[in-house]
């Protein structure tokens, strides 16, 4: 019997630690999820949709209303305008436009640039549609471009894929790097895949740096979003891509082949709950209070915390405790600490440990509190 085209492939880190942790009874700081609810209002629009018929297939590209509020929205934030007619596409979830996106352009020995730790999706991604994944890992200090290796790498490379603010370190590109990445890709024909699901969890004032904002990035970018992230509903599966006509052409071609259309009552939902500005406006101010309670309660304990300037996530060294490798002591937390948390190897091609694990803080104070507990006596 022949192999399929991920045959080395296990299952995901996410779906093994929250197995685990359900299995000890442990609690999740692992998988990327709120155990908190979506606003009522949320769940009430979406009630109201459908009850009030909007139940069948909605056209390929998403609900017009919901496109339309999506471009008024990049345009105020960004000062970027995408066409609601043949730019935006809304689709079942952040991680199936990153796949479509990908499925759309690259062709077998096409190059790919991962920039790691990378979120798992990308490089399976890649090979499934026969491409060559070219991994670059960041600086472990601070978890950096390391521009000169950047530089290098990108010769007939047909996408770089991008990710700000970044899982599973929590840092953000700055408008400096986003600048440098601009100049440095102008003379290229290399497509970029920025992935920002994350736009609006982002702390201490700083701006959220979309590619969008950059002339020379806008041209030769697809972005991806995602509402799951925005609206504490990650299983609901919403998200939308982003991109000049030319690109999302392409990658709508492909997706009236795999999805056709997202669902469709959320879309009524979403565009419904996009109105209102605030409602996503005041997500930095609500996840930076969890990040910053999460570090308070920790500081009795040997954990040493990574800067998080954005996304719900906050890496850890654990080197005060013991010398397993983070699969090991991710493992072990959960089984003897009762606490899951990520380990981060998986998030690299070469599943080396750096003995750094993550922690999700998009948790209510009691979870927090609980797991702070926990942690403070390993």
């Amino acid at each position: 019997m022949s192999q399929s085209k991920l045959a080395e492939s296990g299952t995901t880190i996410f779906a093994l630690m929250t197995a685990l942790a359900n299995k000890h009874g442990a609690i999740n700081l692992a998988q990327g999820f709120p155990d908190f609810p979506p606003d009522q209002n949320l769940l009430l629009a979406l009630s109201q949709a459908a009850s009030g018929g909007k139940n069948q297939y909605a056209p390929m590209q998403g609900i017009p209303s919901l496109r339309e509020v999506i471009a008024a929205k990049v345009e105020r934030m960004h000062g970027a305008y995408y066409s609601p007619e043949n730019e935006i596409l809304i689709t079942a979830g952040g991680t199936q436009a990153i796949s479509v996106a990908i499925s759309a352009f690259v062709n077998h020995g096409d190059k790919v640039v991962i920039l790691e730790p990378a979120y798992d999706c990308y490089s399976p991604a890649v090979k499934l549609n026969g491409g060559q994944v070219i991994p670059i890992p960041l600086n472990e200090a601070d978890y950096s471009i390391p521009w000169a290796q950047l530089e290098d790498e990108l010769k007939d490379v047909k996408m770089l894929i991008i990710n700000t603010p970044h899982n599973p370190t929590g840092t953000i590109l700055q408008a400096g790097d986003m600048e440098r990445l601009e100049k440095l890709l102008n003379e290229t024909n290399t497509i970029l895949l920025s992935d920002e699901v994350y736009e609006h969890i982002i702390f201490d004032g700083e701006e959220h740096q979309s590619a969008c904002r950059f002339p020379g990035l806008r041209e030769r970018t697809i972005i991806v979003c995602s509402f799951g992230k925005t609206y504490h509903a990650t299983g609901w599966k919403m998200g939308y891509a982003i991109g000049p006509k030319a690109l999302m052409a392409e990658v709508m071609k492909v997706y009236q082949f795999v999805q056709f259309s997202a669902f469709t009552p959320a879309q009524w939902a979403i565009a419904a709950m996009l109105e209102k500005p605030e409602t996503y406006l005041t997500l930095p101010q609500f996840f930076q209070q969890k990040r910053d309670l999460f570090a308070s309660l920790m500081q009795g304990s040997r954990f040493e915390f990574l800067p998080s300037a954005g996304s719900y996530f906050q890496c850890a060294r654990y080197q005060n405790i013991n010398e397993m490798n983070d699969r090991e002591f991710a493992n072990w937390l959960t089984i003897e600490h009762g606490v899951a948390a990520i380990p981060t190897s998986p998030f690299y091609t070469d599943d080396r440990s750096r003995g750094v694990i993550r922690f999700c803080f998009a948790k209510s104070e009691t979870t927090l509190s609980s797991a702070a507990e926990k942690l403070c006596i390993v």
